[in-house]
């Protein structure tokens, strides 16, 4: 036996003397000298053309345990539809037969370089697939045999010809041992298949969920009537209730500021910051501030609702020190300078209230107020005063999320609104159409038609939505806004126009 092939288990089956024999004879073959051997097979070659080449094997006395571990990979069995390897032939006394070896094993002697077999073929045990392999170049044809023994005993397996179907199947390792794992075809746009996780799953259902039966009209009635067996969808209007509240109720992703501005007295910049924080308090549950940021004294602490303290913009920022660290300050502290609305949900903080004093507020100021309440709401509706050349009505004009242009159905309100957008389109405020909204309201319960169908155009064509609200006369007193009193009519218009604001935040 060569030294060169060093085996690495053993067959405990015996071999009959024919198969020894027919193995030396092998061996005496590929000692013979070129020229006899490439004579031999090409009489044998001559005179049995159609035969098929034998597979090459190995040494009998070496090969590998059936059913062990072998460095070789093994192929998985052909499914249904590929076709059979070729039968391997069983050992006889046959002397002009090759030796049986196992095509799995590995062989661990010099491979015989005889010639092929040439008498007919011997029984067959039952198939057994062909061994898998690496690619390997194709088998020469049996009209070329080889000419002559190898140069080198080869360390590798035999390498079996394999029909084009059996050599198509995958091969590898992975494959030989988990026959039944048939991998997945890849996508073709290279992209790993995604699943739906568990955020999916949820937000699937939560964009699925349906609005619930009617609660309003002759249908919340059936409803109730027939004792939630009949159960009527929503109408029109109900439907369009709950999708504002679903815009105000919304996400974000910070604190934002919105600025009620128009330079004129009377526009309803007040009266609507406070129906905005009641709209924003009670649909959103809280987290909302109305400030009074008026140079010097506006009208905001006077429409909301008293306070035990008396305590303004001015105080706080006398005060404002305690609020530096940002470790140690709570929103609670700032209790004894905003003035809560009770069922409204929101808190307002008043501009200076005492005659006294004779200062303004400045940028700075307004920037260091600004800053405190956003670290504490979410937020903020800023009253500002008629100046717009003071520094704090600049400064709030800047740092505002979102500019809601208040007039009345008056040619003079809404002359000044336009006049204001006139002069902040000069000053090179960019992005003003998409950053304004306005908000005309009824002075009287009778209005010009014609004025508001105008006013209601042109700042259509200046501001990116204009909302409608209704005379409420529980707002022309002049005192405290009473929020329970306000009509329902006023109650959606501010709805509407409070979801426009959000949907544009």
């Amino acid at each position: 036996m060569s030294e060169s092939y060093e085996p690495t288990d053993t067959s405990d089956r015996l071999y009959t003397p024919e198969e020894l024999a027919v193995y030396a004879k092998q061996q005496a073959a590929g000692t013979a000298g070129p020229q006899a051997q490439e004579a031999q097979e090409a009489r044998e070659a001559s005179a049995a053309p159609e035969a098929a080449p034998e597979p090459i094997r190995g040494d009998p006395l070496t090969d590998p345990i059936p059913g062990w571990p072998s460095s070789a990979p093994t192929a998985p069995p052909p499914g249904p539809s590929a076709p059979v390897a070729a039968p391997v032939a069983a050992p006889t006394a046959d002397p002009n037969a090759a030796p049986t070896a196992d095509p799995i094993a590995a062989p661990t002697g010099p491979p015989p370089s005889g010639p092929p077999p040439s008498g007919p073929p011997p029984a067959a045990p039952p198939p057994v697939a062909a061994p898998a392999a690496p690619p390997a170049p194709p088998a020469a044809p049996p009209s070329a045999p080889p000419t002559g023994p190898p140069s080198a005993p080869r360390q590798g397996p035999p390498q079996v010809a394999a029909p084009a179907s059996t050599r198509a199947q995958p091969q590898g390792p992975r494959a030989a041992q988990h026959p039944s794992a048939v991998p997945t075809p890849a996508d073709p746009a290279g992209d790993v298949r995604r699943f739906m996780t568990a955020t999916d799953f949820l937000d699937r259902r939560d964009s699925d969920q349906q609005l619930g039966p009617a609660t309003w009209g002759w249908r919340g009635r059936v409803r109730r009537w027939s004792g939630n067996l009949i159960k009527p969808q929503m109408g029109r209007k109900e439907e369009t209730y709950e999708h504002h509240r679903a815009a105000i109720q919304r996400d974000f992703d910070g604190p934002r500021t919105i600025a009620f501005i128009n330079p004129k007295g009377g526009a309803a910049k007040t009266t609507g910051v406070l129906a905005a924080g009641y709209t924003f308090g009670t649909v959103r549950g809280g987290g909302v501030v109305a400030w009074d940021n008026n140079e010097t004294r506006g009208t905001l602490g006077i429409r909301g609702t008293r306070s035990s303290h008396r305590n303004t913009t001015r105080e706080l920022l006398e005060d404002l020190g305690r609020f530096k660290d940002v470790y140690q300050s709570r929103i609670g502290d700032l209790g004894a300078f905003v003035r809560s609305q009770g069922d409204a949900h929101f808190d307002v903080l008043a501009s200076d209230e005492r005659p006294d004093v004779t200062g303004t507020i400045r940028a700075e100021d307004f920037k260091e107020v600004h800053s405190l309440l956003e670290r504490f709401y979410r937020i903020i509706l800023v009253d500002t005063g008629n100046n717009m050349r003071a520094e704090n009505w600049l400064a709030s004009a800047e740092a505002a999320d979102l500019l809601v242009v208040t007039s009345t159905v008056r040619e003079d309100t809404g002359y000044s609104g336009l006049w204001m957008l006139d002069a902040l389109q000069d000053a090179g405020l960019q992005d003003l159409k998409h950053k304004c909204v306005t908000v005309l309201s009824d002075p009287s319960p009778k209005v010009d038609d014609k004025l508001a169908a105008d006013l209601v155009a042109v700042y259509e064509q200046r501001t990116r939505g204009v909302y409608r609200v209704p005379y409420d006369p529980s707002l022309v007193a002049g005192s405290v806004v009473p929020y329970a009193q306000l009509s329902d009519h006023t109650r959606m218009s501010w709805l509407a126009a409070c979801a426009g604001m959000a949907s544009a935040l």
